[in-house]
């Protein structure tokens, strides 16, 4: 079972990359800016909501015996590495863009789309915390639907992605495979359920893209209020 699982993991993390990646549904250089205003591509799309689906398909009874495998085998499991590797691929990309490596955006405009995705994410993952009420493996509170921390990971693997993603493919495995990986390691450390991590992982993905498709109109109708 475990061994399926990670299997499954690597699986969703090749597949994020590829679906949205930016060769694979190449834009028109030609097409006028204006119109290049809320751009939805199936990719922006699809790896969120399949992911989303997945945490409320996986939630209560194929979770429980899922969790229940993972700790039989790994019961005395215990690191710290998900308090920091969720913000390892948004400082990755920041520190690129500090070091005059050209991403999708200048320096500035991704210290603000790594600032807000990060915030709506957690809006929308803590509100769905409180709502829900869902106890935790470890049975320490009732916050446990859906991962924050997993969510806070692709969120900002999703930042690494659309920034440097289209300079190589390692950028986005990486962003992505760290992700995953600390969501796999919130659940060995009996804090989560399979539903939770991968709905916190839906999360991330969908509010970062939602903020990318939506920035160019952000920054038109500020320059328009300026003037």
């Amino acid at each position: 079972m475990v061994k399926r699982f990670l299997k499954t993991q690597l699986f969703c993390v090749v597949f994020c990359f590829q679906i949205a990646s930016p060769e694979v549904f190449a834009q028109n250089d030609s097409i006028s800016k204006d119109s290049k205003l809320w751009i939805i591509k199936p990719g922006d799309v699809i790896p969120p909501v399949t992911l989303a689906l997945a945490g409320l398909i996986t939630q209560g009874k194929i979770s429980r015996h899922f969790h229940d495998d993972v700790r039989s085998n790994y019961p005395n499991f215990h690191s710290k590495a998900d308090e920091f590797l969720p913000y390892a691929p948004g400082v990755i990309s920041l520190g690129l863009a500090s070091a005059g490596v050209k991403g999708k955006h200048k320096l500035g405009d991704q210290v603000i789309l790594a600032l807000l995705s990060n915030i709506i994410a957690q809006g929308v993952t803590q509100s769905l915390k409180r709502v829900i009420k869902y106890p935790r493996p470890d049975q320490s509170d009732y916050h446990s639907f859906p991962s924050g921390h997993t969510t806070t990971a692709f969120a900002n693997a999703t930042i690494l992605h659309e920034e440097y993603g289209q300079r190589s493919v390692l950028y986005s495995i990486g962003g992505y495979g760290t992700a995953t990986a600390v969501g796999g390691v919130r659940i060995l450390n009996n804090k989560h359920w399979l539903a939770d991590v991968l709905m916190g992982a839906g999360v991330g993905i969908g509010a970062t893209k939602a903020l990318y498709i939506s920035y160019p109109w952000l920054q038109k109708t500020v320059r328009r209020m300026k003037h």
